[in-house]
Order: C-alpha cells, then sequence, then structure tokens
C-alpha cells in the first residue's frame, strides 16, 4: 500500500500565488498516511510562523512562505553564506481530495508539522 500511495506526493512546482522575491526555494517533506488522515512535515529551519501560509484547493496541498535573515544587523559583511533567505514553496498532491480535512500544524525543532484529518 505505502509504495502505491507514494507515487501520488510530487512536486508540482509553484503555485500562481507564490510571489518570488530572489531565489525560489523547495523545502524538503515527509508525507505520512495514518488512520485518521494524513501527517505531512516540512523542513522550514529559520522560518517563523507568521512568514508562512498553507492552502488546500482539492488534493492539492500548498506551503508557501519566506526566510528571512533577521540575525543580520548594518554594518556587517558576509563570509560565506549557504542558506537560502528568500520566498519557499512545496507543493504536494494527495490520491484523494483533502478540501473537507480539518487542519492543525505546529512547528517543532525546525520542522513544520501539518496534520490533516478527514473529514467526518
Amino acid at each position: 500500500m505505502a509504495k502505491s500511495t507514494n507515487r501520488y506526493f510530487q512536486f508540482l512546482g509553484s503555485s500562481k500565488k507564490a510571489q518570488v522575491s530572489g531565489r525560489l526555494w523547495y523545502p524538503a517533506a515527509d508525507v505520512y498516511k495514518v488512520p485518521d488522515g494524513w501527517v505531512v512535515k516540512v523542513e522550514l529551519a529559520g522560518v517563523s510562523a507568521e512568514d508562512v501560509e498553507i492552502d488546500i484547493q482539492g488534493n492539492t496541498l500548498i506551503i508557501a512562505g519566506c526566510r528571512k535573515d533577521r540575525s543580520c544587523v548594518s554594518g556587517i559583511s558576509y563570509e560565506q553564506m549557504e542558506i537560502t533567505y528568500s520566498n519557499f514553496e512545496k507543493t504536494l498532491r494527495f490520491p484523494a481530495p483533502i478540501d473537507g480535512a480539518k487542519l492543525d500544524h505546529m512547528f517543532e525543532n525546525g520542522l513544520l508539522i501539518i496534520r490533516l484529518h478527514k473529514g467526518q
């Protein structure tokens, strides 16, 4: 069952709602099928909760936002930069509509954890 379900989770590219400012990055995500719905974990280290938008459209979950460098002050110069600070987006398609699902989410240790509970 897991192998057949996994094929439905694929990157779909950017949505029409995303506003690109600089280089767009695509965070890693894990998706789990659970008895009452789905659990999605998205790697968003350094992203503030207020900078994230979650949208459901039919069978598609769209997570978008921006990671900002809040630790820099004026008058400094960088020696090395490997972390991407810009808009991000992750789009996941599910095997069935999820637009009636109850959505809960929280941040935990750099991960956005989304729980989608099947509509009753």
